[in-house]
């Protein structure tokens, strides 16, 4: 029986969770939630060598730990923003994982006599933590550019999806109703397959739901196990993470404009060959920074549309210099924020905390939409499929249907752009060719930077 002071004990740690939870919800209390969090989670770590004396295998788990921390610690200190959501990818993937496994090692230790209400609660396990934990795999991948980030349909897909879903079903009933290890171990390798076959449809520009969707599975198939080991501590914490991970899934798909099934399964319906990157020899217009240094000083009002460029370059200080400049001579500076611009769900809004950006700059695509009209100059750094019109205009697009921001109301339009290769959901941006745009080529840091000094210099 766990002791009243352990108890007592995982009972403020959940309640430091909730806190945590709460404190992320703002950008003022965001860093101390996210201590108090890890925080939370340390102490109900050692509470359980302390609490469970006769603990077996205790070298191993040591060991475990030992080896977790040394490859965890260095690199969560040098991973760069850009690679921010490919490692929070293989993190959701890992807990989906070992969720999973846990399950499956007390189902193989227990010789299959658990309660019907235990064994239901190991099939969801082994179910969504396996789809999570190979969802996650391919949602690393597609961020990480190791495979197309454009919707797959894989041979037959269309009809060996559902069938896989009916099998998941059937084996998960089967192993309730008479369990067996080899339909266990069935179930878990339709839930694998399943992963894959849920995450390769999807697009460059749904990645960011996704991930939020597979944080959210992961949550609840910690939940689950927790259940299976009666460890209350893990049920609130897969609680919290999955009742908030579903929150943000939803209020991602929201403002996509679509439902999640749209973003999930669309692709099945779509039309091919739509929106195709092929190769365009329209002529675009260029600039020097000198001269985008003379039209941001002559506006009246500037809005800054970040995108992942900005992470991969770095400029994310050198933009707020710029910002600052050009606050100093009276002129107003906002930050548009899509809510899937970057890779993962914030990722703009910690990309500019970083460089201290004032959190009031920030709005929203509703809030920030109807004020384009009265803009002199957008400068995209970075962003592509949230300000390409085909979204509103090409039904065939992958993209079509999604909210963009509507840059190309504004009177003048800088987009800072390495080359013309297409943005992350694989298709041409008609801005680009807008007589109204200007491009200004090269590595955004340097650019900006080029600006800065021309904007200092007038």
């Amino acid at each position: 029986m766990t002791p009243v002071w352990s108890q007592l004990v995982n009972l403020a740690v959940a309640v430091a969770f909730i806190m945590a939870l709460k404190g992320l919800s703002g950008p003022k209390t965001a860093r101390n939630g996210n201590l108090l969090g890890a925080g939370g989670a340390a102490l109900a770590t050692v509470v359980v060598f302390f609490a469970n004396p006769g603990m077996k295998n205790l070298p191993l788990i040591i060991g475990a730990i030992v080896v977790g921390t040394l490859i965890a610690f260095p690199v969560a200190r040098k991973v760069k923003m850009t690679a921010m959501p490919q490692m929070v990818a293989l993190f959701n993937g890992a807990g989906g994982a070992a969720a999973a496994l846990v399950s499956v090692i007390e189902f193989l230790s227990s010789g299959h006599e658990e309660s019907k209400v235990t064994l239901a609660a190991t099939v969801f396990t082994v179910v969504v933590g396996s789809v999570s934990c190979t969802g996650s795999l391919v949602t690393f991948l597609k961020l990480q550019e190791l495979m197309t980030t454009r919707p797959v349909i894989l041979p037959g897909a269309k009809l060996f999806t559902p069938l896989v879903a009916v099998a998941i079903v059937v084996a998960a009933v089967a192993l309730v109703v008479s369990p067996a290890t080899w339909v266990l171990v069935a179930l878990l390798l339709l839930s694998l397959v399943m992963g894959v076959l849920l995450v390769m449809p999807v697009g460059g520009a749904d990645v960011p739901i996704v991930i939020s969707l597979l944080n959210a599975f992961t949550g609840l198939s910690v939940a689950a196990s927790g259940y299976v080991l009666d460890n209350v501590l893990l049920v609130v914490g897969g609680t919290l993470v999955g009742a908030a991970g579903t929150i943000l899934t939803r209020e991602m798909a929201k403002a996509m404009g679509r439902p999640l099934t749209n973003t999930l399964f669309g692709a099945f319906t779509a039309t091919a060959g739509g929106g195709a990157a092929g190769p365009d020899d329209r002529p675009v217009r260029s600039s020097s920074p000198d001269d985008v240094a003379v039209m941001l000083a002559y506006a009246r009002k500037v809005i800054v549309v970040p995108g992942y460029g900005l992470a991969v370059a770095q400029a994310q200080h050198t933009i707020r210099e710029l910002a600052d400049l050009l606050t100093a001579r009276g002129i107003p500076v906002v930050y548009a924020i899509h809510p899937v611009a970057g890779r993962m769900p914030g990722h703009m809004n910690v990309l500019l905390a970083e460089a201290n950006v004032p959190y009031e700059q920030l709005k929203e695509m509703d809030e920030v939409n109807p004020e384009f009209p009265s803009t002199d100059v957008v400068l995209v750094v970075g962003a592509n499929d949230v300000v390409n019109p085909a979204a509103r205009t090409d039904p065939a697009a992958p993209i079509y249907g999604m909210p963009i921001l509507d840059v190309d109301a504004a009177e003048q339009v800088v987009f800072l752009k390495r080359s013309m290769r297409p943005g992350f959901a694989g298709i041409q941006n008609e801005l680009l060719f807008d007589p109204k745009t200007t491009l200004l080529f090269g590595d955004a840091k340097d650019s900006l930077t080029k600006v800065v000094t021309a904007l200092k210099a007038l």
